[in-house]
Parts: C-alpha cells; sequence; structure tokens
C-alpha cells in the first residue's frame, strides 16, 4: 500500500483500496492471546467453498475470520526458528525499526492504512473486469456506492477495497480498483474468501495481495487492540523476496534466486526475550500478538512496514514508538509442522 512512509512494489499494475471500520471505545486492558491452537495457470473459476463457522477466534460484524484453527489464528510462539532466519533478517534489515503503516488523520488526500467496509447479504453486486482475469475470481462483488477506497478516491497507489458480506460471511477484495461511467468496476485483481472456511486459493494464483493471501485478516484494528488482545497473525511487507512462496501463500512477485531473500508467505515472530514493558499499553498489545502469532510477508514494500485499519481514535505518537523495535529483534519461523494439507489453511 502507500501512505505517507512507503510505496508497495509489485508485478501487478493498478490501482485502489478502501474500507469503512467500526470500533469500540480506547481503553487497553493487555491480556495475553489464549492458545489457540496452532503450476500452469487455470482458467477462471470461482475457488470458494463453503464450510461451518467454528465458534471462536476473530470475528467482524458477527462473522468469524476464518475458523479458530486456521492458520492466520495458530500461535506460533513455540515453533522451531527456520533455518534461514538469519540470513532473511540481514536482507530486511536488523536496524531497520519496525514501522506502523497506519494510523490517525490523513496523508496525501487519504487515510492511514487500509480500510474495509461491512456490506449487508442485500447490497447488490455489481461486475467487475481485471487486468489478471485468469488468477481473479469473477464475481460480481457486492460493492457499494461510493466505498472508501485505500488512499482515497483519487489515490494513484495499490488502491484495495476489502469488503465483508456479513449475510454470507463472505470477503471481496480487490485490488487497483476503480470505478467505471456504467457502474461497473475494474481492478488489477481480485479474490473472494469464505470466511467460515480453510480453502486457500488455487497455487501460483495472486489475490488482492502479492502473495495470494487475504488481506483483512492481516491488519491491526482498533477495535482488538482497545480490547487488549489480537489473536491473529499480522501482515507486513518487504522489499526485496525471492521468487518463491511458501505455505500458506499462493505466489510469488519476484525474479530474484537469491536465498537470502525471503519467500512470499514467510512467517516472523518477536522473539520471546524482547521486553515490551517499557512501550505504551496500546503497543503492547501489538507486539504481544508478535510474539504470539507473528507475521506474514504478503507483498513487496518498504521494509517491516506492518498493515493496519486507519481509524482517527489511533495516536500516531504512541504507534510510532514502534520504531524503537528493530528487525534484529525479529527471527523468521518454521511453521511447516502446522499444515495439514497444502491446499488447506487448516493448521494443527
Amino acid at each position: 500500500m502507500r501512505s505517507a512512509f512507503g510505496r508497495s512494489i509489485r508485478r501487478l499494475p493498478g490501482v485502489i483500496g478502501a474500507v469503512l471500520l467500526a470500533c469500540v471505545p480506547f481503553g487497553v486492558a493487555l491480556a495475553a492471546p489464549p492458545n489457540d491452537g496452532p503450476a500452469p495457470r487455470r482458467a477462471v473459476r470461482r475457488h470458494v467453498q463453503r464450510a461451518t463457522a467454528t465458534a471462536s477466534g476473530p470475528s467482524i460484524a458477527g462473522c468469524p475470520i476464518f475458523p479458530a484453527n486456521n492458520v492466520w489464528n495458530a500461535r506460533v510462539d513455540l515453533l522451531p526458528v527456520d533455518p534461514h532466519s538469519a540470513d532473511y533478517i540481514s536482507s530486511i534489515g536488523p536496524g531497520t525499526g519496525l514501522h506502523p503503516d497506519f494510523g490517525s488523520g490523513t496523508w496525501d488526500g487519504g487515510p492511514i492504512g487500509i480500510p474495509y467496509a461491512v456490506v449487508p447479504g442485500s447490497q447488490p453486486p455489481v461486475p467487475v473486469s481485471f487486468d489478471y482475469a485468469d488468477e481473479s475470481d469473477p464475481g460480481p462483488y457486492p460493492i457499494p456506492p461510493n466505498p472508501p477506497i485505500e488512499g482515497g478516491p483519487q489515490s494513484d497507489g495499490d488502491r484495495h477495497v476489502l469488503l465483508v458480506d456479513s449475510g454470507t460471511c463472505t470477503l471481496y477484495e480487490l485490488y487497483a480498483a476503480v470505478p467505471q461511467p456504467d457502474g461497473s468496476w475494474h481492478a488489477g485483481s481480485g479474490a473472494i474468501f469464505d470466511l467460515r472456511g480453510n480453502a486457500l486459493r488455487p497455487a501460483t494464483w495472486t489475490s488482492a495481495d502479492a502473495a495470494g493471501l487475504p488481506i483483512l485478516p492481516g491488519l491491526v484494528r482498533y477495535d482488538e487492540v482497545a480490547a487488549g488482545t489480537i489473536r491473529h497473525a499480522l501482515r507486513f511487507t518487504v522489499a526485496h523476496t525471492r521468487n518463491e512462496f511458501v505455505w500458506p501463500a499462493r505466489h510469488e512477485a519476484s525474479s530474484s534466486t537469491n536465498p537470502a531473500y525471503p519467500p512470499m508467505g514467510q512467517r516472523f515472530r518477536l522473539k520471546a526475550e524482547f521486553d515490551v514493558s517499557a512501550f505504551p499499553p496500546s503497543v503492547q498489545v501489538i507486539l504481544v500478538a508478535l510474539k504470539f502469532y507473528g507475521m506474514f510477508v504478503a507483498d513487496n514494500g518498504s521494509n517491516w512496514y506492518i498493515s493496519g485499519v486507519p481509524d482517527d481514535r489511533w495516536n500516531n505518537d504512541e504507534l510510532h514508538v514502534l520504531n524503537q523495535v528493530h528487525g534484529s529483534d525479529f527471527e523468521a519461523v518454521d511453521e511447516s509442522a502446522l499444515m495439514v494439507e497444502p491446499n488447506s489453511g487448516q493448521a494443527r
């Protein structure tokens, strides 16, 4: 995404992103997360498979953000360190500070972060055309009139549009989305996810994100921080990745074969010994989540930029204390033992 602090670098062309947010008043009660458990291109097709919702885990508008046993919601604090961890950290920047790519207010005419919108099941769908139709779910998509767009309506950045259909618990995500005069939309790529299931996208397919992953599950949301606990992995960007992806990612976005560069989908966590006690309570919530759940490499962009939802209640001064956490405070995780099946996001 593009913000006051950086801009993602992708092999897909495009422009767009958007979202609305409803949050609770801010009052942090810090709590450690519970143990939630740990080809050739194909023809266009809808890959979403319906499933039964689980009883716990992150949720939005009454919908689970994937089942509690999904890899996004699996703790990684006890998993082994990836054998290439030192090389990855060195290439990303051991002395570079963590950066919140979200906050309050605006920059360059748009909100800072990647917003999302909740729409009812009755929202009329509209047709969407794609630059990468062979790796996009055809829709139609339930895009409301004048949806919020990442960076604002005039943005020339990633312009993500993220929509949660509260009636069907379906997540719709678009990259480089632009409204058309006839009421339809055009986007670089698009993906549809059943929030009650564990299905991944077909192998080698992109999504609205370079790694072929959903975006919404990896965003820092104000209401979660206000409640004192984030129970899922986060999303972040790095400047250089290699031309590989690891589970649960489905797509690579690089021509480099440099083994020191992490693959798309590589998961990192804050080291267990890192002392969070001196940080503001709101920042502690984020740091504890990074210890327990970590974060996925999801796109090429500025190093160590973590993504979140814009909200005017964020305290930007507090958020920027995250810069005191450096790349050397992280380690890459080997989460291969969590995989039940390569085409499923279910975790052991």
